[in-house]
Parts: structure tokens; sequence; C-alpha cells
């Protein structure tokens, strides 16, 4: 079948595949082994602890992988510590997925947006599942920041789009989000290097199954802080009702910072699950969200510390021309893929520390740097 060349070398250079050992960092290796078309081996996954092998959020990731590519082989052992994973075709089409509520929708749809670009056909999925908790990037901060992010690669049309249509808390979510993206043969390089000075503040407070009340009382307080900066300011608040509420209660709020140049950065909290923790005081909530916010705006750079690795990828995976963007302090996350990224791609960096200038306030800035591989999405050409 023609369809069976991999990006950047035919099907008779046969990649080797990539091991590696533990569960971190599982989803930077099978989104880039699926990108690459490298099989990529994982053993040890807890293999030390009472209860080994893959979590159930884990093993419900592998099979949304497995849902949007056309002929991927995973093999997992009995005890699901050791998984083998040979990368097939990137299909698309309409999906739907249920997600374990262990994590949230973010942690699928951070991965989905670094796939669905390269798809045979358009992406339109629906994921159910836990849209804001206190672990992974809402929903709302994804369609915030990241989408904007897309668009200056060129990932941009009619049939792109994010929305919630159910809120769903942890621990039982509830909740159902729609994602649809467009296919690209190339990306474009992107220059991004001056992010500009914050002109507005914007964000959602939103309330599920409690009194309404309390969106409003996390927005006086978020504002409360972020009035003394800068006057334009509007946070919604978002209280869904009935079956739209999902399965339990809880409340939370997320902010972004937008500059005039179109750099977005972020930051949320949300409630403690019910039953779990103690109870956190609206007001206090959304005090601590806008100095969350304050510190990401002090971090700085063109892409806030959620997005990092996604700009990273999309400039790795770029035509073999020059991108070059602007970050704040490389996040754990970030520095990990990095290392990923040189042995899926052999791509490497040129990373230059920017002190804190007078214009530049706030903290050490990084200037990333790299040429790139000229990715294409074959499947495109073949019909």
């Amino acid at each position: 079948m023609a369809a069976a060349a991999v990006a950047g070398g035919g099907a008779a250079s046969r990649p080797h595949s990539l091991s590696y050992v533990g569960c971190n960092f599982l989803r930077q290796r099978l989104v880039l082994a699926t990108l690459s078309g490298r099989p990529v081996k994982i053993r040890k996954i807890r293999a030390k602890e009472e209860n080994p092998g893959l979590r159930d959020f884990e093993a419900s990731f592998i099979r949304l992988i497995d849902k949007v590519t056309n002929g991927s082989r995973i093999e997992i052992n009995q005890t699901g510590t050791t998984l083998y994973y040979q990368p097939g075709l990137l299909y698309g089409g309409m999906l739907e997925h249920d997600c374990s509520p262990h994590r949230s929708i973010g942690y699928y749809l951070e991965s989905l947006l670094c796939l669905a670009p390269f798809m045979k056909h358009p992406l339109r999925i629906v994921l159910r599942g836990v849209t804001n908790d206190q672990i992974d990037p809402s929903v709302d901060v994804l369609k915030a920041t990241a989408l904007p992010l897309l668009k200056k690669f060129g990932i941009d049309g009619e049939g792109f789009e994010l929305k919630i249509t159910r809120r769903g808390m942890p621990p039982k979510g509830g909740g159902e989000v729609v994602f649809a993206c467009p296919v690209r043969k190339v990306l474009r390089p992107i220059q991004f290097t001056d992010p500009g000075k914050i002109k507005r503040i914007r964000g959602t407070a939103y309330s599920v199954r409690v009194s309404p009340q309390i969106a409003n009382r996390i927005v006086d307080s978020a504002r409360s802080i972020l009035n003394k900066f800068i006057p334009d300011i509007y946070i919604y608040t978002d209280h869904m009702k009935g079956t739209s509420s999902g399965k339990s209660p809880g409340f939370g709020l997320s902010l972004v910072a937008e500059t005039t140049n179109g750099t977005f950065l972020s930051a949320e909290l949300a409630s403690n699950p019910q039953g779990q923790g103690t109870a956190v005081l609206p007001e206090e909530l959304g005090l601590n969200c806008a100095k969350l916010l304050l510190e990401e705006i002090y971090r700085g750079g063109c892409v806030d510390s959620t997005n990092q690795s996604l700009v990273l990828l999309l400039m790795t995976l770029g035509q073999q021309d020059v991108s070059k963007v602007l970050l704040g302090p490389l996040s754990p996350y970030t520095i990990e893929f990095l290392r990923h990224l040189r042995s899926f791609f052999q791509t490497m960096f040129k990373i230059e520390t920017k002190s804190s200038h007078e214009e530049l306030k706030g903290g050490e800035k990084v200037l990333m740097t790299c040429v790139g591989i000229g990715f294409s999405n074959l499947s495109k050409t073949i019909r």
C-alpha cells in the first residue's frame, strides 16, 4: 500500500525503535513516536510499586492514540509494566472518546493538539470526562492560549474549534468537549521574539452544581488585585445548570492576559474535589489565581509555560527554515521534551539566555532557535 511510507523516510528505511524506562513522559514519547514513525518500547512502568503497570488514564490515552491512527501495533505485557508501540498512520475523522476521570480532558487534548494538523482526514472528536481539575491545563486555558498559537503556524480555517458543551468536575466528571482541527500539509516558520505589553485580561469563573453567587465572589476577589495594574479586565461568569453541569460540584477560575503582539499568558485554579482536602473559599481562590497570573507574566516570554512544548514541536516540524521564539524559564517538562525531540527527530535547538534588561522586566528569558525538519503531511497527497 502506497500509504505505508513514513514521513521523513520511506518504508525501506525502517527506523529502529527507541527504548525507555519508567512511566514519566509517556505522552511525549507516544506523540513523538507517532509523528516520527519510530517504534518505541517502554519498560519497568511502575515496576517497584504495590500496584505496578499502566494506570487507567494512561491506558485510556493509549486507546485514544489507537483511535486516531490506522494500523498501529500496541503490545502490553500482562502486568502492564512493558509497552511496545509501533505507530501507524494518523487517520483522524469523526471520533468519540471517554477519558478517564483520574485526569482532565486537557491531559488528552494537549497531545491531540500536537497530532491533529497532520491527520489524513480533518479530526473532529468528542471527548467526555473532567473538563477542569487541579493537575492538567483546563479546556478553557487551552482554548485561549493553544489555539491562537496554532494559528501562528498557519493552522486555521472554518473547521477549527474547541468548545465546552458540558462542564465536568472531579471526581465523577461528566463533562463534554468538542475539538475540531483542519489538516495542513506544511507549517510556516515563525519569528516570535517580542512578547509586547499586556493590554487586556480575560477570564472565566465557573461554578458547577454550587450557588451561582460563588462565581461572582471569585471575580470580585481576582479583580481586587488585577485592577491595580490594568483597567481592561473582563471575567465571564459561567454557571452551568442541569445536565450540562456534569456529575460533581466545584468551581474555579481561569485567567488569560493578552499582549499587544498576540502573546497569551494563562493561569488557573480549581476547587478541591468533593470530599478531598480542605474546602477552599471562593475569595481565596480568586486572589491566588490572580497572583499566579502575575507570576506567569513575570516569567514572561511569548508563550506561557503550559504551551512551551507545543511551540517547540511545531517549530521542529516546520519547513526547512529558521524559527525563533522567546520563552520564559523552561519548565522541567519542556527540558525533557527537548531531549526527546533530539532522540526522535535529531533536532537540536540553539538556546541563548537573555538577561532582564530595563525594558524586559521579569524573569530570565530564553531565546530558542531551530531549523525545521521540513516535515510534510504525506497522507494528504495519497487519495
